[in-house]
Formats: structure tokens, C-alpha cells, sequence
């Protein structure tokens, strides 16, 4: 006898990681892969819109003072880009970001509700130190399994194009070359101020997030947040987390860069750059890299939030 739709049971089961509410998941939870497809088709939509921005970030930070210096500044950067590459000149690496969208978006939301499962109190609450350190185990997460490789190779890609003579002819050709030239441990370069990087932004991100929703509700904890409200936190949230770790974003790209041989370590680059260029050099690309990541953070949450909302009204657990 055929069962009704509405007894269908979900083949793939339930992650329990992803059961809860929070900034994560905003729409009451991710559960199983209907949390993976979200997570997906949200990274994806969000880096085709916000890319340009993070690619103009790197040129700048890469861009280093002296004879070699190209740009004078963001609009200098994207003039010379387009009369050189043509538009889709500011979209070199972009496929190493599609790549890993989905990876990256599962490591950090299973680790954060994981965590989140562990830290909350009776109530479900999370207290201030717990929203800080289940927002570091996402953020550290992310940087091992996805985001160290996939940033190596995006700035070593973006690096290349800056050459007079390109080497790489594609994603698999470049990354085969890196491969091919540095062993596997070329695709993690700068494993360690990457960590620092995505555990700073995870913690500042998910802290700023959940502390602004719970204002928001105030004593209702079951208070609908509306998908524009979401989406001012989520940039607030952004901007709280560009202001308190661009320099490790600025350290972590130097490293990961094709010159990246005449750093001895993270805290060699960091003294190399604070001694020949500065503090300011610390702060390279903080306009771009604010307005990508406010954008991100906004629009992730929003559109996670809009499938999240569609796929529990159309697909049953």
C-alpha cells in the first residue's frame, strides 16, 4: 500500500549538529541536506555577487611598495584589471571559491550548532563566552578542512595574473602545477594565520549575530526576525569582524602569495611588513575587503535563511 506524501520519510536522515536555532541557521535549523543545499546554493549566489570586491582586496594587500608597486588604489586597481583582462578579469579565481562554497558552509555551520549543542544552558541559551567559542571551533574548522586550500589556491591564482607571463591555463591545470612544484603542502600555505584569521572571524561573527538577535527578541525567544533584519545584522556582524582581524587578513595573504618563500613564518611576515611598510600595511584593502564581507555576511544569512524557509514548506522531514 502507497504511503501519502506527508508519511514520507527522509532517506538520508537527520544531522544533529544541525537541529537548533542560531545564527547559523536562522529559520529554526539546517536539518540534514536540506542544510547542505541551502548552504550551497547560498555561497554560491553570495561569491558570484561579492567576488569582485575580494579580488580587488588581494590585488591591493599583495601589492607591495616600491618599483613593484602597480596600483594606487581600488578604482586605479579595477580600471587597470578591465583595460587588461576585460570585466571578467576581476572574477580570476572565482572558480576556487565554487568549489569549495559548499564544503567550507558545511564545516562551519555543523561545527558551530555542534558546539552551540554542548554550550547552551537549560534554557537553550548561549552564554557570552560560549557565542565566543563555538563561533572559534567554526571558524578553526573551516580554515583545516576547506578554507586554507581554497584561499591558497585562489591567491596564488589572482598572484599569477599579475605576471607578465600567466602560467596557469585553469583551475586543474593551476592547481596541478602548484601540486606539481610544492607537493601537497602547497595548497596549505598559511594554514596558520588562516586558523587565526577564520577563528577570529567565526568568533566576532557568531557572537555580534546571536547577541543582536537575542536583543531583537528580547523576552520571546520564538520572536520571527525578519529577513532585512537578518540581513543588518549579518553586516554589522561583517563589519564588527573587518575591523578586528584585517591584519591577520593581510599577514594570511602575503603568506599564501607566490613570493611567499622569503617569509621564514607568520610571525616573520608580520615583522617584514610592520618594518618596511609600516602599521597602515596592515590595514591593506580594508575598504574592499568591508565591502565583501559586509555583503557576504548579509547576504548569507538572508538567502540560507529564504531556502531554509522554502525547503521546510515544500520538503518534509
Amino acid at each position: 500500500m502507497d504511503r501519502p506524501i506527508s508519511a514520507f520519510v527522509n532517506p538520508f536522515g537527520q544531522r544533529p549538529w544541525m537541529a537548533q536555532t542560531g545564527a547559523a541557521a536562522p529559520s529554526g535549523g539546517g536539518k540534514g541536506l536540506k542544510g547542505i543545499i541551502a548552504g550551497g546554493i547560498t555561497g554560491g549566489i553570495e561569491i558570484c555577487i561579492t567576488y569582485p570586491t575580494e579580488y580587488v582586496k588581494t590585488q591591493l594587500q599583495l601589492d607591495e611598495k616600491g618599483v613593484n608597486k602597480q596600483y594606487n588604489g581600488i578604482g586605479d586597481c579595477i580600471k587597470k584589471t578591465i583595460q587588461q583582462r576585460g570585466f571578467f578579469g576581476l572574477y580570476r579565481g572565482l572558480s576556487v571559491l565554487l568549489y569549495g562554497s559548499i564544503p567550507k558552509s558545511a564545516a562551519r555551520f555543523g561545527a558551530f550548532e555542534t558546539l552551540k549543542g554542548y554550550m547552551v544552558d537549560e534554557n537553550g541559551q548561549l552564554s557570552a563566552s560560549g557565542k565566543l567559542l563555538a563561533g572559534l571551533g567554526a571558524g578553526v574548522c573551516e580554515a583545516v578542512l576547506a578554507v586554507t586550500p581554497m584561499e591558497t589556491i585562489k591567491v596564488k591564482f589572482i598572484n599569477d595574473q599579475r605576471s607578465a607571463k600567466p602560467q596557469y591555463k585553469g583551475f586543474a591545470h593551476g592547481v596541478g602545477c602548484i601540486i606539481k612544484a610544492e607537493g601537497i603542502t602547497g595548497i596549505y600555505k598559511g594554514v596558520t594565520p588562516t586558523i587565526l584569521k577564520q577563528g577570529s572571524n567565526q568568533a566576532i561573527r557568531f557572537y555580534v549575530m546571536e547577541s543582536l538577535k537575542d536583543m531583537y527578541k528580547g523576552d520571546d525567544k520564538n520572536k520571527h526576525v525578519p529577513k532585512l533584519v537578518v540581513g543588518a545584522f549579518g553586516a554589522i556582524a561583517g563589519a564588527a569582524s573587518v575591523f578586528g582581524n584585517t591584519p591577520l587578513d593581510v599577514v594570511k595573504t602575503r603568506m599564501q602569495g607566490l613570493e611567499a618563500a622569503k617569509y621564514k613564518n607568520t610571525a616573520d611576515c608580520a615583522m617584514k611588513i610592520w618594518k618596511n611598510e609600516g602599521f597602515s600595511a596592515f590595514y591593506k584593502g580594508t575598504v574592499p575587503r568591508l565591502s565583501r564581507v559586509c555583503l557576504d555576511v548579509a547576504i548569507t544569512f538572508m538567502i540560507y535563511d529564504s531556502f531554509m524557509d522554502l525547503f521546510n514548506k515544500i520538503w518534509k522531514e
